[in-house]
């Protein structure tokens, strides 16, 4: 096929332009309340308006004092309670019971901590003598008003809403997460369940696909499988592209008989590229339809799984703005690799850590993108930089994790 778009591309190429594209569209932003916003992306910079703590206030349970009256005896004045402020004022001599979070009464700098001290009616003997500032917590010790706390971008983990809460924000501002429709395609695919004719196979990548996004937060629509039919094909596809962000597919980009994905996008679509060089997964098609973005992942299950977690993410995280990259990780190789080709290779491992916190990744040697039970053997890529080579035993690689590694995804 002769083709006017970028073919057999670099996968760093690949790369840049699904960041370019993605950039160029991004998803408009919502408020949404702190209960659903987990795993989100911040679309916009979070400004503090009051300070964290907003008083001083006690570390522990003890004695609010002055630390300038050394280890006298102090007189117990009255008691102040989280939540609850007397209007106290601590004259020399003087202290004040106290319980942790409470704010600290006027004249007072130290809390002594209540094992170090001997109570006796309304006196308490010091048993060690408070330093100033001893067991207090400042105001704005963490937070000023007008600090920049979370910036644009920012993927939402639990300590962070915890922090947009201790603000008093109750929803925030994130961007809409991108609908997903999923096709799997090939009138040799049977749904699991059903019975097998000669030459059919089930189709894993419909399962596959869908666990991925729903993994990463997304409530993907798996369509019914697609024959091998352009007609049927395109009028599918074209609904889809009206209705979602995102349209994946799987198989029918290569240059088979049957592969009219290509031609079809090229005709009704953009193509911004089709085939990247990398293994597995080089018959990856990126493109544009209707109103969707295109992303057509190869047919072998494995295939699927690294262009997806390099490439497809990749889109996704764009599309939101993620501002932070996924996690890599640097692991020793527990074996000899040997590469002969000169596209950029995913191979996959078992990724571990030993007793001295070494990461280590066990590379599995059932390579082949039809290898299935060898991608469900491991959780993580090798990643094989381009043109051949080989990587002895206890090499530091880089290595992407499936998942699980991730702030907030």
């Amino acid at each position: 096929m002769t083709t006017p778009f970028p073919s057999r591309i670099r996968f760093s190429e690949a790369q840049q332009i699904i960041a370019r594209v993605a950039g160029a569209f991004p998803m408009p932003a919502e408020r949404v309340p702190l209960s659903r916003a987990l795993g989100r992306v911040l679309a916009e910079d979070l400004v503090a308006t009051l300070a964290l703590p907003g008083f001083d206030n006690s570390a522990m349970d003890g004695f609010a004092l002055r630390s300038a009256d050394g280890d006298a005896p102090r007189q117990l004045v009255g008691e102040q309670f989280a939540g609850r402020t007397g209007g106290f004022v601590l004259g020399p001599g003087q202290c004040l019971r106290i319980t942790t979070g409470a704010a600290m009464p006027a004249g007072a700098d130290a809390v002594l901590v209540k094992e170090n001290a001997r109570v006796d009616a309304d006196t308490v003997f010091p048993l060690q003598t408070a330093r100033s500032g001893q067991h207090v917590r400042r105001m704005a010790e963490d937070v000023a008003v007008g600090d920049e706390v979370l910036i644009t971008g920012t993927v939402l983990d639990g300590s962070k809403l915890s922090l947009a809460a201790a603000l008093g924000h109750h929803d925030l501002a994130v961007r809409r997460k991108p609908t997903v429709a999923v096709f799997t395609t090939g009138d040799e695919l049977r749904a699991p369940g059903q019975p097998l004719a000669p030459g059919e196979i089930y189709d894993s990548n419909r399962v596959l696909l869908q666990a991925l996004l729903i993994a990463e937060g997304y409530e993907p629509v798996a369509w019914p499988v697609l024959a091998d039919d352009p007609d049927t094909i395109a009028a599918a596809l074209r609904d889809a592209a009206f209705s979602f962000d995102l349209v994946l597919t799987c198989g029918g980009v290569s240059a088979g008989e049957k592969d009219f994905l290509p031609g079809f996008l090229a005709s009704e679509g953009q193509v911004h590229f089709w085939k990247v060089l990398m293994r597995p997964g080089m018959p990856l098609l990126f493109g544009r339809l209707g109103d969707a973005h295109f992303l057509g992942l190869p047919g072998n299950p494995v295939s699927v799984l690294a262009t997806f977690l390099t490439l497809g993410r990749l889109l996704l995280d764009g599309l939101q703005g993620r501002a932070t990259p996924r996690s890599r990780l640097r692991a020793r190789l527990t074996g000899d690799v040997v590469k002969s080709h000169e596209r950029f290779e995913f191979l996959r491992g078992v990724l571990s850590c030993d007793h001295d916190g070494q990461l280590w990744v066990e590379p599995n040697p059932a390579d082949g993108s039809h290898r299935l039970r060898a991608a469900a053997q491991s959780n993580a890529l090798i990643m094989l930089g381009e043109g051949a080579g080989r990587w002895s035993s206890g090499t530091v690689m880089d290595v992407l994790p499936y998942a699980g590694l991730e702030a907030g995804r």
